[in-house]
């Protein structure tokens, strides 16, 4: 196209049609090129979306860890991505089922692969040889969790009931312990905020011991783990 223009004005480039035309032209030819590479890049974003077959989430104390399963079921490719950051990866296995080992921070998981009706595969989570539902549930039962905006900034804060340590957003906090009146307090400090977790009895046999999160003496809401 930008030839037979070129033929068309001869040596008057110096044409305001001219010029305007290969303006056109060249955006046109611009907006093509755009299109080709979205039209590339999604094809890519589809293969490699195409063997990703399980997602989870892990809840502890240093935070939600993201785990990403993908399996080639022509191919027996498998590979793990955690918090997306490749931590295992087979491009070629004869077997298509089978499990896969790995470590979350000090928790041992597995990932299996087991085969159902036809060519169909069913994926599940082991944490710490529990079934990720039974770990979460387990848990929620060991440790409790509270999330707020501190400063501007998103605060997810665990406290191990059995350790009495305290989380926040990945980092372990110094503590510090005392007796008060009616329980025990874990005091600790989030940059300027003043905090504690107190422990106190519920004198109920179901409820058991109650644990209560203060941020410069103002009770913060529980959140699920």
């Amino acid at each position: 196209m930008v030839k037979s223009i070129m033929f068309y004005f001869g040596s008057d480039k110096n044409h305001p049609v001219y010029l305007r035309l290969l303006v056109l032209v060249n955006i046109c030819l611009f907006y093509r090129l755009q299109e080709v590479c979205e039209c590339v890049l999604f094809e890519n974003h589809c293969k490699n979306m195409s063997d990703i077959v399980a997602q989870w989430d892990v809840s502890l104390s240093d935070g939600i860890h993201n785990v990403i399963f993908e399996h080639g079921t022509t191919s027996g490719k498998r590979v793990i991505n955690l918090d997306s950051k490749e931590i295992f990866r087979k491009n070629w296995m004869f077997k298509l089922v089978g499990r896969e080992v790995f470590y979350i921070g000090k928790h041992k998981a597995t990932v299996t692969i087991e085969a159902t009706s036809g060519f169909a595969y069913e994926y599940s989570l082991e944490v710490d040889g529990k079934s990720l539902k039974k770990f979460t549930e387990q848990r929620s039962k060991t440790a409790k969790c509270w999330t707020l905006t501190l400063d501007g900034i998103d605060t997810r804060i665990v406290f191990e009931k059995d350790t009495m340590d305290v989380w926040c957003n990945g980092s372990k906090l110094p503590t510090a312990g005392e007796f008060v009146d009616d329980g025990t307090e874990t005091n600790f400090n989030i940059r300027d905020h003043s905090c504690y977790v107190k422990t106190v009895s519920s004198f109920k046999k179901k409820e058991g011991i109650l644990h209560a999160l203060f941020v410069d003496d103002v009770e913060i809401a529980e959140s699920t783990l």
